[in-house]
């Protein structure tokens, strides 16, 4: 065997080791890529999403085309739009009633819409701004977040039984049920503003000293910490939510949107618009580390974790190189 056949006999070992390592690695990660579902003729930035785990349908805010679509995850295709809305953000499934909510940014304006008919059922007009929702099923209690500073809370039929004032317009925000606190990032003051649902009032106001742009937050109740995303710079940042102190702070990738917390695997996912899904992994209440950068395409920035179907949804929209469309991970053990 001459030297030429041992180099190309080396080579061959070396191609296979890296082939099966890839392969490895591809297997490791904490989401994998499992389906595309396209959204053609969908322009624009797109927003928040909701999901029916019964019947496996996705509503999407799809704010620069002015519609909510609707993808049937069995099917894997999209199989309704409604159109003329106004520049769409929050979107909130009620499965108690079967009923969803959809706000608008442009106009202000609430629609309650039947689930399986997209007929309406009735509006709530807010005038200005409506942006994130979240529901407490248990309390039976829908939070809309509006305006130049407040959220507005409402009862299952949809009537206003308070309101909480802030001092800036809310962007994401996290109910914590043990307590009764409601955590509100508002830009605007660079604070997270904490607030009482049952007295409708503000109880204390934290500041972030070093960051700009609170936009994402997500809750990790157990263990007491709240879990919110800067733009400026982009951080994820760590706070004890008995006392209000920052307990961690690490750097992540720019423009993030949503941030999502998998209590089964104590991970934490970050979609950011730079085009990445950043993956923490959380050690304790203290601590967390990036463990994976995942690259996803510019301006995918908003997500959906639905730990029911153990499925990551990424909202992809239309870019140069790009269909508008909907990524679906599986989550990975």
């Amino acid at each position: 065997m001459g030297s030429g056949d041992v180099k190309r006999i080396a080579l061959s070992g070396i191609v296979i080791l890296l082939f099966f390592a890839r392969w490895a690695c591809a297997e490791e990660l904490p989401l994998r890529l499992v389906d595309h579902i396209a959204l053609p003729g969908v322009t624009g930035r797109i927003d928040h999403m909701a999901v029916d785990t019964a019947t496996q349908m996705l509503f999407i805010a799809a704010l620069g085309n002015n519609s909510l679509e609707i993808v049937d995850l069995q099917k894997g295709k999209r199989t309704r739009s409604l159109p003329r809305l106004n520049e769409p953000q929050g979107v909130v499934f009620m499965a108690d009633s079967g009923k969803l909510v959809v706000s608008n940014g442009g106009n202000g304006l609430c629609l309650v819409l039947d689930a399986n008919t997209l007929e309406p059922v009735t509006r709530i007009d807010l005038r200005e701004d409506a942006d994130n929702l979240r529901y407490d099923a248990a309390a039976r209690q829908l939070f809309v977040a509006y305006g130049s500073g407040a959220i507005g809370i409402f009862d299952a039929k949809f009537q206003r039984v308070g309101e909480i004032p802030l001092s800036g317009h809310p962007e994401s925000f996290a109910l914590n049920p043990r307590d009764g606190r409601l955590f509100v990032n508002v830009p605007a003051i660079r604070s997270i503003v904490v607030a009482d649902v049952a007295r409708r009032q503000m109880l204390d106001t934290w500041k972030l000293p070093n960051a700009r742009g609170n936009f994402s937050m997500a809750l990790d109740e157990a263990a007491h910490l709240l879990l919110v995303g800067t733009r400026d710079p982009a951080l994820l940042i760590g706070i004890d939510t008995l006392s209000g102190r920052i307990v961690f702070s690490v750097p992540m990738d720019r423009d993030p949107d949503d941030i999502f917390f998998d209590s089964q695997r104590h991970r934490i996912y970050v979609s950011c618009g730079a085009g990445y899904i950043d993956v923490f992994e959380q050690t304790d209440a203290s601590h967390c580390r990036l463990i994976n950068i995942i690259p996803t395409a510019p301006g995918a920035r908003t997500s959906l974790l639905v730990p029911a179907m153990q499925r990551f949804f990424l909202a992809v929209p239309h870019g140069a190189r790009q269909e508008a469309g909907i990524w679906i991970y599986a989550v990975q053990p």
